[in-house]
């Protein structure tokens, strides 16, 4: 089973079209409303297995602090009113589907964050800094840059996304904490690092899944007649995330030692994309499934994106110190 769990979290890139096939299909032969009654479960299994390795303690580590706040600047005072931009330039009759790109664009960092700038050789304890940081500040930002920025296309329950994004993000970080400090205490900190929490990330998987084959299900009979909605909504997102790419790989390139920049590229690019959808699918009710269907495909190209980028990560910032001198 984690065996499965592992290789399906480490091959989102094709799982998640499959799902959305197979969520599209299902959509068409069968009444999908039923369906929503999954969503709260759902939700909890993609979120809850990600808090339960949440570093918190990393956040007061010092050493990057230059890179801390500028990516922090990019992620709040940039990200997401580029988001908003790129979404009424093509989505100007479509608010619902803007929504989505602005939430996508609106919480920053996940566990992809930590293993891209892994994998590009970048500075890993500011990425997982990045981690805690971006994801509380983006859900306590969220309400407010919703209703500022779309209050006056979509009517917005500003109380009830508040409400989801506690049900959403802090309850099962309460939860998530208290079960590491528990896994600690039983069986200590090197044990629940190397061979506990690892099988919790790639659980969540199974609620991403889960989430992207309602989002689907619930949207195929819109998608079967307009089948020319999908490219509608990549092209914006790869506009989107070329963008995000570009600014902060000069800035990291102009401002920021090697490391530090990989690691502020990654954490202004990957965005939390299942805590994107849990808000999308549970707070904004018809228009959310809508905003749910843009957040499922921006998976595709911030997976491959981020893919990419690796391979390109010492032609944009040299190689790394010890391999520069040999």
């Amino acid at each position: 089973m984690w065996r499965a769990l592992s290789w399906l979290s480490k091959n989102l890139l094709i799982v998640i079209p499959t799902v959305m096939v197979f969520g599209f299909a299902y959509g068409l032969m069968r009444p999908a409303g039923n369906l929503k009654g999954l969503i709260v479960p759902l939700t909890f299994l993609m979120v809850y297995p990600m808090m339960v390795t949440l570093k918190i303690k990393q956040v007061f580590r010092g050493g990057d602090g230059r890179a801390q706040w500028m990516t922090q600047a990019l992620n709040f005072g940039v990200i997401p009113f580029l988001a908003y931009g790129v979404g009424f330039w093509f989505f100007d009759k479509q608010p619902a589907m803007a929504l989505g790109l602005l939430l996508a664009g609106l919480v920053p960092t996940s566990g992809m964050t930590i293993s891209w700038t892994g994998f590009a050789k970048g500075n890993m304890t500011a990425a997982v800094k990045m981690t805690v940081i971006g994801l509380i500040l983006g859900s306590l930002a969220t309400p407010f840059y919703v209703g500022w920025l779309m209050g006056a296309q979509i009517q917005i329950n500003l109380g009830m996304v508040a409400k989801q994004i506690v049900l959403i993000v802090f309850l099962p970080m309460t939860l998530g904490f208290v079960t590491q400090r528990f896994l600690v205490r039983r069986y200590g900190q090197e044990l629940f690092q190397k061979e506990i929490g690892p099988k919790f990330p790639p659980m969540a998987t199974l609620g991403v899944l889960g989430i992207v084959f309602v989002a689907l299900a619930l949207k195929a009979e819109t998608i079967a007649a307009q089948p020319q909605l999908l490219l509608q909504i990549l092209f914006p997102l790869i506009l989107l995330y070329s963008a995000n790419y570009l600014i902060s790989t000069l800035i990291g390139r102009t401002f920021l030692p090697r490391g530090d920049a990989i690691a502020l590229v990654y954490g202004s690019v990957m965005r939390n994309l299942s805590i994107a959808l849990a808000i999308a699918i549970n707070a904004f009710g018809e228009s959310g499934t809508d905003a749910a269907l843009v957040v499922a495909l921006a998976y595709i190209v911030q997976v491959q994106s981020a893919a990419w980028y690796v391979r390109g990560s010492e032609r944009w910032f040299g190689p790394q110190p010890s391999l520069a001198k040999s």
